[in-house]
């Protein structure tokens, strides 16, 4: 990849950022040394690596093992078939024998984009794996990544009040205002992609969450539009999202820069 093709990217006085969302693990072999021999020359402080399934989170557990700028999250993606029991048992069973290695329970949540594929799904499973989920991370008293949105956060809301869950991140947030004010309220967080650069909803979504409650992330390898189009997924792109909060916000850069490090760094207790 071309290292000044993309906003954002290319000043000698960015400051550091934290991608606080990637599935490096979907990144071929090649692509993930690329994107770790580049972290430093693009001021990338650390990466929330999340799984999607047992073997997401092995692959997972493995790269942070070798690069202590990955903090690993084990969970299973909503967007595919349920586990089986014997599955689920596997998974839970390595996340308790790795929760020490493990900052946080995720990729877990509600099918939105499947059960609009397919209007037969019932959520209801779906809601029984993600409170068996919820209900681990409380007992290894680890935060939640998110997979919620649209008509499903409140659910996910309801949950995680139901148990008491003090530290949740709802990732690539989409959803109403009166759910973002319930978001924040009970003290959780929302992050944004680089689609904010060209997402009229997430720009306005900006407009309203409070700074504190932010953080950036990539989703990668997710692909994006708009700046973006065509290039690999690389978290050197949330310079450009941190110049957009900025804008959108009325606020200089550099504060920009400094309170969404620190919300990461405190949410994560990197």
């Amino acid at each position: 990849m071309e290292k000044n093709n993309l906003p954002g990217t290319a000043s000698d006085g960015m400051k550091q950022v934290i991608d606080a969302h990637i599935h490096l693990d979907m990144y071929t072999n090649t692509q993930q040394r690329q994107l770790l021999q580049e972290l430093d020359e693009y001021h990338i402080e650390g990466l929330v690596a999340v799984s999607n399934h047992l073997s997401s989170a092995k692959q997972t557990w493995q790269l942070a093992k070798v690069d202590k700028r990955i903090q690993p999250a084990f969970g299973y993606h909503p967007e595919q078939q349920l586990p089986t029991a014997e599955e689920l048992y596997e998974l839970v069973g390595f996340m308790e024998q790795h929760h020490t290695d493990m900052k946080a329970v995720g990729e877990v949540g509600l099918p939105y984009y499947m059960r609009k594929e397919d209007p037969t799904i019932s959520i209801e499973p779906y809601k029984q794996l993600l409170e068996t989920m919820i209900i681990h991370a409380g007992n290894w008293n680890k935060p939640v990544v998110l997979h919620a949105i649209y008509e499903d956060a409140p659910i996910v809301c309801e949950l995680l009040e139901k148990h008491s869950i003090r530290q949740a991140h709802f990732h690539w947030f989409k959803g109403d205002k009166s759910t973002v004010r319930r978001i924040v309220g009970n003290g959780y967080m929302l992050s944004v992609t680089p689609d904010c650069l060209y997402e009229s909803e997430i720009q306005r979504l900006i407009r309203q969450i409070p700074l504190t409650s932010l953080m950036v992330e990539t989703d990668g390898p997710w692909p994006f539009e708009g700046p973006f189009h065509g290039l690999m997924t690389h978290p050197k792109m949330i310079h450009a999202s941190v110049a957009k909060i900025a804008e959108l916000k009325r606020l200089p850069v550099e504060a920009v820069y400094h309170q969404l490090v620190a919300n990461t760094k405190d949410f994560y207790q990197l």
